[in-house]
């Protein structure tokens, strides 16, 4: 069956690695990215659309026929600049998306959360994390499905200088994180982008959260003896 992926947040770390993925897919015919600038990337599968969030219904054509929503969004507080512009991007963005996904007959969205999400925490990150998987899944989307990473490693376009201190100490213990602190292990992007593509291709209905140890076990990278149907690399001069 042929299926319509739309990326909102293609543009990111975790984003790029999405699209990437789900353009080495068969069962994805059409891969439409939505955002605020252009991806620097040619597939004949891959199709792109400015959004203004301002104006998002401007917009819907590109979710016409979708299947499946990815919803990639994310900044920083220092990126940001402030609570609510943080809450805007965060939480705001990734509902407004699922609504206009239901209402152009999405099936499922798959979205990136955080470790610790928790709409009671008294930590504002967490807490407008968990506010926002909430509000996701009162939409009422056939399926939801959240992904709860931790520190995301990876070459990111912008510097983020807390980020990137944090990875040098995060790989620096990552042997020795084992038992129960096995869980807060830094996890690479790409393996949660193979984890989110391949959990919408199980089409699991409801809502599932998918925790830091489980998203490094659904993502991880295959063998050349047990590759998925339809998996392999773009060319690079595709890229």
């Amino acid at each position: 069956m042929e299926r319509k992926a739309v990326v909102v947040g293609g543009t990111g770390l975790v984003g790029g690695y999405v699209v990437r993925e789900l353009l080495v897919q068969k069962e994805y015919t059409r891969v439409m990215v939505m955002g605020r600038r252009p991806l620097d990337i040619k597939h004949p599968k891959l199709e792109q659309a400015l959004i203004d969030w301002e104006k998002p219904q401007k917009s819907t054509f590109a979710l016409e026929g979708v299947d499946d929503v990815f919803c990639c969004l994310g900044t920083t507080m220092k990126k940001a600049g402030s609570k609510e512009r943080f809450r805007q991007v965060d939480l705001d963005y990734p509902v407004l998306t699922a609504q206009l996904g239901k209402e152009a007959g999405a099936v499922q969205m798959l979205a990136i959360s955080a470790m610790g999400a928790n709409p009671d925490s008294r930590v504002f990150y967490n807490r407008t994390k968990g506010e926002a998987e909430e509000a996701l899944a009162a939409i009422g989307l056939p399926a939801l499905h959240l992904f709860r990473p931790s520190l995301i490693l990876g070459a990111r376009p912008e510097r983020r200088f807390g980020e990137a201190a944090a990875t040098v100490v995060m790989k620096a213990l990552d042997g020795l994180m084992t038992g129960r602190l096995a869980s807060y292990r830094a996890i690479p992007a790409s393996f949660i982008a193979r984890a989110m593509v391949r959990i919408a291709l199980a089409q699991a209905s409801g809502v599932h959260i998918y925790p830091n140890d489980i998203i490094r076990v659904i993502g991880a990278e295959l063998t050349s003896d047990d590759k998925e149907p339809g998996t392999g690399t773009i060319p690079d001069d595709n890229v």
